[in-house]
């Protein structure tokens, strides 16, 4: 169920809580690297790997909503799940608005802790995954990014042809420069894709039928 790349940062300022943590997410194959104060986590944090952040809410020197707003700030997407001794619904639903991924108070059931971890790590993938695309798209010349907007709404080659007034044949070149450059193989992974990102029209499907 782990991921060897993926790292678990566990911040609460009760080292016993995160020692007991520590164990257990261990024990079900994770690695974790425990902080008990925002400065010495802060220190260590290192974006690249697929990784999330388990924090505590009241902490003495900078609480966990601030941390999780200079981490926005700071334009660090850093799934983060919330685990607090002293929470309530009004923080919870800040904590949620701002991104968290779960809000969870302690004791906490191990399975429910283990549940929102995963789906965090599943997030942080889906994050670098997106921010991947958007770095190709950005390779794309301005008719390949209109093929691709096309080819996304269910055109064929002839009549992405006849829409853009060229030749079948120069669209299956940009066609076929456009997936090499966003690194994919098949239309349904363009469409899953373009709707991750949010971009293309409705699907023509009366396209798709003819």
């Amino acid at each position: 169920m782990s991921n060897p790349n993926c790292l678990v940062y566990l911040l609460d300022d009760e080292p016993g809580m995160v020692k007991a943590v520590t164990r257990l997410l261990r024990a079900n194959g994770f690695e974790v690297r425990g902080f008990t104060t925002p400065a010495s986590f802060l220190e260590a944090f290192r974006p690249g790997s697929d990784s999330c952040l388990i924090l505590d809410v009241a902490m003495p020197d900078l609480d966990g909503l601030h941390l999780q707003r200079r981490l926005t700030h700071e334009g660090i997407l850093l799934p983060i799940v919330f685990l607090t001794g002293h929470g309530d619904i009004p923080m919870s639903v800040r904590a949620m608005k701002a991104g968290a991924v779960d809000f969870l108070t302690k004791p906490v059931k191990d399975t429910d802790l283990l549940r929102a971890v995963r789906a965090a790590l599943v997030r942080a993938a889906e994050q670098r995954e997106t921010a991947a695309i958007s770095v190709r798209l950005t390779r794309l010349t301005p008719r390949e990014r209109e093929v691709m907007e096309h080819v996304i709404a269910g055109k064929l080659n002839k009549q992405i042809a006849f829409d853009l007034g060229t030749g079948e044949q120069n669209i299956k070149i940009h066609r076929g420069r456009m997936m090499q450059k966003m690194g994919l193989v098949s239309v349904a992974d363009l469409v899953r894709i373009a709707e991750k990102l949010g971009i293309g029209g409705k699907r023509d499907w009366h396209h798709d039928w003819h």
